[in-house]
């Protein structure tokens, strides 16, 4: 077992991050690197300071029997990518110009938010049933790298 490539050790840390999310459904991780540094995290979850889908309170999808891969309103949660942006805006760090790693294809909301960041390059290491999210990625001239595990 040799080094790992910076690819490999960016998946191994947005599953980490991903663990942190209280999803029921899937649990999904996301970073931006920018000068080979992570300057944003983000996993899927509620906003700040509301309660988390779990045993207190039921996932809004499974109540209203919202499809997984359906994006609708009912639910709450902020995905990985967006909450990423989010957090480096937040903590005022810039991100124009880094890289995106996520576990699956943006959706089309976090692909447009992707876009409007000044992200150059979204590495993927799945498929999302919402195709939508890559097209404008590959429209806007960002670069989509699949990493098919």
């Amino acid at each position: 077992m040799g080094r790992a490539t910076k690819i490999e050790m960016y998946k191994k840390i947005i599953d980490a991050i991903a663990s942190r999310s209280a999803c029921s459904r899937r649990k999904l991780g996301a970073i931006i690197v920018k000068d080979d540094r992570i300057v944003a995290t983000g996993y899927n979850g509620a906003p700040r300071g509301w309660e988390n889908c779990g045993d207190e309170v039921p996932c809004y999808k499974d109540k209203y029997g919202i499809p997984s891969g359906v994006i609708d309103y009912s639910c709450p949660s902020v995905h990985a990518e967006m909450n990423a942006i989010i957090n480096a805006a937040y903590h005022g760090v810039s991100i124009k110009g880094g890289t995106l790693y996520t576990q699956v294809d943006p959706c089309f909301w976090c692909a447009l938010a992707i876009v409007n960041s000044g992200i150059k390059r979204v590495v993927v290491f799945a498929d999302y049933s919402d195709k939508h999210g890559i097209e404008v990625l590959k429209k806007s001239g960002i670069e989509v790298v699949r990493v098919m595990e």
